[in-house]
């Protein structure tokens, strides 16, 4: 049997509308059992914050069109006019059929409503059959083509009765229901009197309106009539039951999914669809109520909603708690796990981007933000999935792979059609990567989906700073506790190191051994070639005690040209070993560099058990000592290579 793969971008599942129109499309798809969907999903604009939208719609250029049959487009939910436009370029770019709902594209496929009309009719019967005079309108996007439409017919039908609005009279909100309470707030703020009524673009804006008004200490509709747009479920049950327009949404979504599929079986369709819409006057206009459901009916979908709301919320919240505690990706993987179950999706998949917790090895961490370089805009060539859960089990090692295939397999060979969900982890404009989840009714929750989304991604970046922060730390003390020039331990990090070892064997009354090493000859060096090459040579010998210290000793540079060794429960005889090990790499870097000149060293070493009360630098004389004797037996170094 043949599959189609479609790709559908939407923002804002939280919104009936969306959710409605999407359930349509999934209805069809699962219903043909041969159409798999891939949901993009933002929830750009509702937090109000420009970089946490940033974020949001970076999930948009994920999508690798090429590799789709087609694709369904809900444009007019996106707020931002340059993300929508790269979309709908990305896919004319792919050469794929597309279909728009109610947003006229030009040459993709339209499912549409009659916004003009039924606008019309809600303004004729607000002014023919109450009489109303005195409006306020509250607006979508001004740039929505909906939004305008519904404004021009509004102030059209107004305008044949010499009715007029002023700029004040209208507020241009963005379809979300915070633009409903800010509405009003301004509609108060400006006039010294309400309107008769107040005529929404949506009913999510007029709801809020509502219940702003009463805060205000007004009534819906003995004060003031108020309508919405769409007929949704809350708008039919709210009280005052919402006048309002019916639009057929779930259908929309059928008839976009069955236009788009006939296309791609080059069965010619009708470029434009547009379907009837139809007002329904209630009781916030002073209409009587029309309750739409059975009250038995009525209390059972309540009951349904109220039961996934407390099980979402109860979710969330245990998981946030947990996941905020997690100071590391290891611990943060462990305890997601334990909530991935309970979203009961076939598969889930943690995908992040590479460099999500910044390049931790650079030296630079001045970056504002608290990170270095990041990616904002796409995604990163790999990918990396600390977390794949499939047919319940949990995959320990699922491999990497190159972001342009999405997430491996999902365009393979099935059984029955399959509902992805792409989901955008983000922190403001910092993309972290992405979430994709299979077959799972989770995302359809709304506005829980869209808090448990956003947990992950500020409890993510949570860990990143944790990591990130450790990794200053561990820099900082870097360059408290290393030499730059020899790159091992200084004498601050020599202390640190070592005296932990030396109180325990004080305590045990336990060997320590202290080894003090001088170089020879430093002097001439810089005299005859320059510090330049001094560094080099004391760089060369701190590299042949490194190589020399294979017990776990601590090595550090003392100061200058000198050197100490520190190691716990040291013998005689391992002391001579060091010390041989210590003139045989020198003696090796010798032979094997192309300097002017020969490096050496004088060593001596101090053994004791450490009395109670004495301090670690105490041995350093006692080592001095020794070397400073065995330096004096030493015959005339020559230190110039002999010509060959």
């Amino acid at each position: 049997m043949k599959f189609y793969n479609i790709a559908v971008i939407v923002t804002g599942l939280h919104e009936e509308y969306q959710n409605s129109i999407l359930a349509g499309i999934q209805e069809y798809a699962l219903r043909h059992n041969n159409i798999n969907v891939s949901h993009f999903i933002a929830f750009g604009g509702s937090m109000r914050n420009s970089y946490h939208d940033f974020g949001e719609f970076n999930i948009y250029n994920l999508p690798d069109f090429k590799k789709f049959d087609g694709a369904i487009l809900l444009t007019n939910t996106i707020s931002s006019p340059p993300v929508t436009n790269k979309i709908i370029s990305n896919i004319k770019a792919a050469g794929i059929p597309a279909v728009s709902i109610d947003d006229d594209i030009n040459g993709f496929y339209n499912i549409g409503i009659d916004n003009e009309s039924a606008m019309r009719e809600i303004a004729e019967h607000f002014i023919s059959h109450h009489g109303f005079k005195k409006f306020k309108y509250i607006s979508g996007p001004r740039n929505n083509p909906e939004s305008k439409l519904r404004l021009k017919a509004f102030k059209s039908v107004l305008e044949s009765y010499a009715i007029y609005l002023d700029d004040d009279d209208i507020y241009h909100g963005d379809f979300g229901s915070q633009s409903g309470i800010e509405a009003i707030k301004y509609f108060l703020k400006t006039s010294s009197e309400l309107p008769e009524a107040i005529v929404c673009a949506n009913d999510l804006m007029a709801l809020s309106a509502i219940s702003a008004l009463n805060k205000a200490g007004y009534s819906v509709p003995d004060d003031v009539a108020v309508s919405g747009f769409d007929d949704t479920y809350n708008a039919r049950n709210y009280s005052p039951e919402l006048t309002t327009v019916g639009r057929p949404l779930i259908i929309s979504g059928k008839l976009a999914c069955r236009v788009l599929i006939n296309t791609i079986k080059n069965i010619p369709q009708k470029q434009s669809k547009v379907l009837d819409m139809r007002p329904r006057f209630a009781a916030s206009c002073g209409c009587s109520q029309t309750q739409a459901d059975p009250l038995i009916k009525f209390k059972h979908r309540n009951n349904k909603l109220l039961d996934s709301a407390f099980s979402s919320i109860s979710l969330i919240n245990r998981m946030s708690s947990q996941l905020v505690e997690c100071d590391d990706l290891k611990s943060y993987i462990r305890t997601l796990k334990m909530f991935v179950s309970e979203i009961y999706a076939e598969e889930f998949y943690l995908c992040l981007c590479s460099d999500w917790i910044d390049n931790l090895n650079s030296e630079d961490f001045t970056t504002e933000h608290g990170g270095l370089s990041y990616t904002t805009m796409g995604y990163t060539d790999r990918i990396t999935v600390p977390l794949a859960y499939v047919n319940g089990e949990f995959i320990d090692k699922y491999p990497d792979f190159d972001s342009r295939i999405m997430l491996p397999d999902m365009f393979n060979t099935a059984s029955k059609s399959k509902l992805y969900y792409f989901i955008p982890l983000h922190f403001r404009e910092r993309c972290l990567g992405y979430i994709v989840i299979l077959n799972s009714d989770f995302p359809m929750y709304g506005y829980m989906f869209q808090s448990w989304s956003i947990t992950i991604s500020n409890t993510l970046e949570n860990v990143r700073k944790m990591l990130y922060l450790d990794s200053v730390a561990k820099k900082k003390n870097k360059l408290y506790t290393i030499d730059t020039l020899s790159n091992i331990y200084n004498r601050t990090g020599f202390t640190q190191k070592s005296t932990p070892q030396f109180k325990r064997c004080q305590i045990e009354q336990k060997n320590v051994m202290l080894m003090f090493i001088d170089m020879d000859g430093l002097k001439m060096i810089n005299d005859t070639y320059g510090h330049k090459d001094g560094d080099k040579a004391i760089c060369a010998l701190a590299d042949a005690i490194g190589k020399s210290c294979t017990n776990d000793e601590v090595y550090a540079r003392f100061g200058g040209d000198e050197f100490l060794i520190f190691a716990p429960e040291y013998t005689e005889e391992q002391a001579k070993e060091l010390s041989m090990r210590i003139e045989q790499n020198i003696e090796a870097f010798n032979e094997e560099s192309s300097y002017p000149y020969k490096i050496a060293a004088s060593i001596g070493h101090h053994i004791c058990v450490p009395e109670k009360g004495s301090e670690l630098f105490q041995l350093v004389t006692l080592a001095d000592n020794v070397m400073y004797e065995n330096k004096k037996r030493r015959k005339s170094s020559v230190y110039l290579k002999k010509s060959k």
